[in-house]
Formats: C-alpha cells, structure tokens, sequence
C-alpha cells in the first residue's frame, strides 16, 4: 500500500484499533469481565468469561509480536495481558482444566495466546505434550477449522507434532474453494479461521495453498462489501484479518474507514447495527470479541505494510 490515500487508511486503522485496545483495557482494569469468586475449572459457560480472556490475550499478543504500537499502547497491552494471566491463576486453572478433562482442546487454544507472548506454564506444557501421544486424543472429532487451530497452538508453544498441513487445509470449507455465493454468516467465520490458523495469524502467509490464496482474492471484496452494507462489523474485522493475512491490505481500505464511521468517541467498536446496551457488563459481553478483532486486524495490517515485525516502525498512538 503506497500514497498519501494509503497513509490516511493506515492511520485511520491505527486509530480505530488503539481506541479498541484501550476501551477493551478499561473494562479489565474496571473490575469487568472476571471470574465469580465461587468459579471452579467445570466452567458452567465458558463463553462468558474463560473465552474472552483468551481472546483479549490473542488481541493483546499480536499486537506485541508485531511492534506496530506506540509505547503508551504497548504499555496497555503489557497490562491487559497481565490482568487476564492473572485471571488464569498464572496458568493454573489452564492445567487444572486439562488434567480433569484432558480431551478438551481449549485449555491449549486459550493458553497459546499467552505462550506466545511468553506466558509460560511449564507443567501444562508436559501434560499436553504426554496426552498428545494418546490414540484417544488423536482421535478427537472435531470440525476441520478446528483441527487447524490446535494444529497451529501446539505449533506455537513448541510441542511435537507431524500434522498433513495440507490434508487439514484440503478438509475445510474453504479448501473446497465452492460457490462463493453459497456462503453464510456461520461459514463466513470459519473462512476466516481457516487463514488465521493456516497463517499463523500472518506470520506464516506461505501455509494458505495458493488455490485457497486466489480463490480469496476474487471473493473477498465482494463479502466484505456484503457484510459491510448491513453493519456486521465483528465479521467486517475478521475479512480484514484475512485482507491483511494473504497481502491483500488495500481490499480493506472501505471496511476501515467504515468501522472509523462507526466506532463510539469511548474506542467501543459494536458488534453489528443493533442498538447498543448501557449496563458495562454487557457492553463487554457483546462487543468485546469486536474490540479483538479490530485490534489484531490492524496490528496485521500495519505489520504488513510496515514491514512486520522485524524492523516496523511504530504509529505512534
């Protein structure tokens, strides 16, 4: 991406996402999004708090692997990475999880978020890695976009393993390159994912099959301008993390400026063109995953546009 109009989008990008990391940092450091004190690892619904954690680490971390932030946003993704560790017990609750149900996968796709920006938990590193070995957990059935997110966790906290990369790739939605008109919301989510894990989140562009790259970029303005034209703005985030993640940054350049459009003076970026709740509890519950996206989306795309992590010059928040 070259040109002034360029510089104004990448701004804009910077500007959409530190207002998002810093709201999403407020709501942590205002008590929010916390486990009950009577909370044990059973987890009665996972989605409300455990989840959320771990994707407010996946925002947090890319955004410190990538070193496109400006220190005062370094500093408040340092913070909330702290704040959701914490939360965590150190790890602990991560390993207690595993070790009373070790065919779960999430204590491995939640505590990769954290490995990689060197959150480590050493003793449930041995546990995956001695579970792993087991014909039972090999066996697990799980969608194919799935597989490729725990594929791509163990491959980066360092575990051993010989995955068909292309096998599981070939196995998604998106491998099958199909009909791009036959797409939906729920599928659309599992596009992305695919890429994300393929990618390792952009860090690897070379592990999306050029088939699925090509295919891509034929469709992906066109769902983008799809899902942009009805106000689904946490999915317009995720198509702009695919944008950025196979090189294709300048096809997000309206998504951008539409979320810049759309964000509230507080940093909240909403979910979608639904009215927005008043009770803060809520506001977090609804639009957090947007805040996610809206930060990793514009930590790829800048790292893209920069030059990656090695040698980018920080946007100064």
């Amino acid at each position: 991406m070259t040109g002034t109009t360029d510089t104004t989008v990448l701004r804009s990008a910077q500007q959409v996402s530190s207002g998002a990391l810093r709201w999403l940092h407020s709501c942590y450091r205002n008590g929010l999004g916390r486990f009950p004190e009577d909370a044990t690892i059973d987890l009665a619904d996972p989605d409300n708090v455990y989840k959320p954690l771990g994707e407010a680490a996946l925002a947090t971390g890319l955004l410190l692997r990538e070193g496109v932030a400006g220190a005062e946003d370094s500093r408040i993704a340092r913070e909330t990475l702290d704040l959701a560790w914490e939360q965590l017990r150190g790890g602990d609750l991560l390993y207690e999880r595993q070790l009373r149900y070790p065919l779960m996968t999430d204590p491995l796709e939640v505590y990769v978020h954290f490995a990689r920006a060197d959150y480590r938990h050493r003793a449930l590193e041995e546990l995956l890695d001695s579970l792993a070995r087991l014909r039972a957990v090999q066996a697990m059935e799980m969608l194919p976009n799935r597989r490729l997110a725990v594929a791509n966790a163990r491959r980066v906290v360092g575990l051993e393993q010989r995955p068909d990369w292309s096998a599981l790739a070939a196995a998604t939605w998106l491998g099958a390159t199909p009909e791009p008109w036959m797409i939906d919301w729920l599928t659309a989510y599992d596009v992305t994912h695919t890429v994300f894990h393929l990618t390792d989140w952009g860090a690897r562009p070379d592990g999306l099959p050029a088939p699925m790259r090509d295919y891509l970029r034929d469709w992906l303005p066109v769902w983008l301008d799809v899902w942009q034209e009805i106000g689904q703005w946490d999915l317009v985030g995720e198509l702009l993390i695919v944008a950025a993640c196979i090189g294709e940054a300048e096809v997000g350049i309206p998504g951008w400026l539409a979320l810049a459009a759309a964000q509230r003076p507080d940093g909240l970026v909403p979910r979608d063109a639904d009215p927005v709740a008043d009770e803060p509890e809520q506001l977090l519950t609804d639009h957090g995953h947007t805040a996610v996206v809206t930060v990793v989306a514009a930590a790829i795309t800048l790292a893209r546009a920069l030059g990656g992590a090695s040698g980018a010059t920080a946007v100064a928040a």
